[in-house]
């Protein structure tokens, strides 16, 4: 095994644009001598400019003491052949399997064999690198994360044939430069690109089948489930272009997997340029700054008579409803349904429907609530319960009919998504809800998150939502059955 405490240690990166230099820059921060090229003429020694920037950036902040030290470890080199002494090669160049096959065994023919050829691909087959090699068990995927110094996480992914040593030495060495190293298997999307894809297509879904709109989806993502940015800030952030990419290339690499289905609402949006922030407009506008539409006030009106499920009675009494004991003709109907819509909610209690609405009981109601309507609820109906919803400061969001509102369906989707990719062995539970955090920056990993809203009632969301659309989409994960059904929690490894 190579030794990467070694304090000789050589690393030579291929490709210097924003993830090469990324990541000559943490090697040479950790005490690596590191050589840099590129094909393009140039473009090595403006990468070396652009990292003597951000040294100084970080001097300037007090994270590193002596930038002009760091620098001089990193080496911008003429060719391929002045990698012959290096440990490791890492590639960061064009994500194209022809390329980056055709370097590898150009670098075979001047490193030595003991030398480890890492891939910096987010999305191509480390295996299929590796096939073009006479020593096929040096290669591995070493899949960094945009902005390098700043995301410390770091994609291990063990090809078909990768020996056991090499995939030990880029752990050991991503814990060198301060990284946090997620073994796995290479499989399409790795960790953090196959657990983002329950995120945005399910929202991109819910959009599509006019639940409620982009923002009011966003708001209640961020507010009531806790994510630090809404799937459509998100694709504005990325770029809608690359997220659609994404979106189509993993639903073929799959097979058609139904859970990965893109939405057919998006792609127009491409065509039309609306890329998101770098375009100046996605879904939402950017002038410079992000534009958010403003929320619509809540009615005034109260409802005379309250009826309420017992989940929702100590929330609608300190509202100040007064509950009656049976609902009458005259009583607006609350219910908290999980994974079914108003509809079959009023429909299950036998109520009327047109004086039914219905309230996510999932994430709390403390920091925003979710009213959902049926299609026979009275317009007066809706006013008046959303007034009382809003009596006490907290916002409200008004979306129409849906089996599991907004955040219970696209948080089952996701912690469903993860439940598959633990019982595939991807990853182990542990590292697939670390790289989730670290990667995806969710308030917790998948199978945490399904731990902390009871993996029973996630079940029966998505049990609901199956029921209704009849779509092998919904389907629950086998890791998500047994462990609800045993009561253990998700993250509970098999042996």
């Amino acid at each position: 095994m190579l030794d990467v405490s070694r304090s000789d240690l050589t690393a030579g990166v291929a490709g210097a644009g924003t993830m090469g230099r990324g990541i000559a820059q943490v090697l040479a921060q950790c005490g690596v001598r590191t050589l840099l090229y590129d094909a393009q003429p140039g473009a090595a020694q403006r990468g070396l400019d652009s990292i003597a920037q951000a040294l100084a950036r970080l001097a300037e902040k007090g994270r590193i003491d002596d930038p002009h030290a760091i620098a001089r470890r990193i080496e911008g080199v003429p060719g391929l052949s002045a990698f012959a002494p290096c440990h490791l090669v890492i590639e960061a160049i064009v994500e194209d399997l022809v390329a980056k096959r055709t370097l590898f065994s150009e670098l075979e023919a001047i490193v030595s064999d003991e030398c480890i050829l890492a891939s910096n691909t987010s999305s191509l087959s480390v295996t299929a690198m590796a096939a073009v090699c006479k020593r096929p068990g040096r290669v591995a995927g070493y899949h960094f994360f945009n902005p390098v110094p700043v995301m410390k996480i770091v994609e291990v992914v063990d090809g078909v044939l990768t020996e056991p040593w090499v995939s030990e030495a880029l752990a050991a060495l991503a814990k060198r430069y301060g990284h946090t190293p997620i073994r796995c298997k290479d499989t399409p999307g790795f960790v953090v690109n196959h657990a983002g894809r329950a995120f945005v297509p399910e929202a991109l879904r819910i959009y599509a089948e006019g639940i409620a709109d982009f923002a009011t989806i966003d708001r209640i993502l961020v507010d009531a489930a806790g994510f630090r940015l809404g799937p459509f800030g998100l694709m504005d952030l990325v770029g809608l272009d690359v997220n659609v990419a994404v979106m189509k290339s993993m639903y073929e690499q799959y097979f058609q997997e139904p859970k990965y289905k893109p939405s057919f609402i998006a792609e127009p949006r491409v065509a039309a340029g609306l890329h998101g922030r770098k375009s100046g407009r996605g879904w939402y506008t950017y002038a410079p700054e992000l534009q958010m539409p403003p929320e619509a006030p809540a009615p005034k009106a109260k409802p005379a008579a309250v009826w309420a499920v017992p989940e929702l009675k100590e929330l609608l009494m300190d509202l100040g409803a007064k509950l009656e004991l049976k609902p009458t003709p005259e009583s607006v109907c609350f219910v908290a349904p999980l994974g079914l819509d108003a509809s079959a909610a009023a429909l299950e209690q036998g109520l009327d429907a047109s004086r039914t609405v219905a309230v996510d009981p999932l994430f709390g109601f403390t920091k925003r609530r979710t009213l959902m309507v049926n299609p026979l609820t009275r317009r007066e109906v809706r006013d008046t319960a959303h007034a009382l919803l809003a009596a006490d400061g907290v916002p409200v969001s008004v979306i129409n009919d849906s089996p599991g509102f907004v955040a219970q369906r696209v948080v089952a989707h996701i912690v469903n998504v993860g439940c598959d990719i633990a019982q595939m062995r991807i990853a182990t539970p542990e590292d697939l809800d670390r790289a989730v955090m670290l990667g995806l920056g969710y308030p917790k990993g998948p199978l945490a998150m399904g731990d902390a809203l009871g993996a029973r009632r996630i079940l029966a969301i998505l049990q609901a939502m199956h029921e209704l659309y009849q779509e092998p989409r919904y389907r629950p994960s086998p890791w998500l059955r047994r462990r609800a059904g045993l009561g253990a929690s998700l993250l509970t490894p098999e042996n």
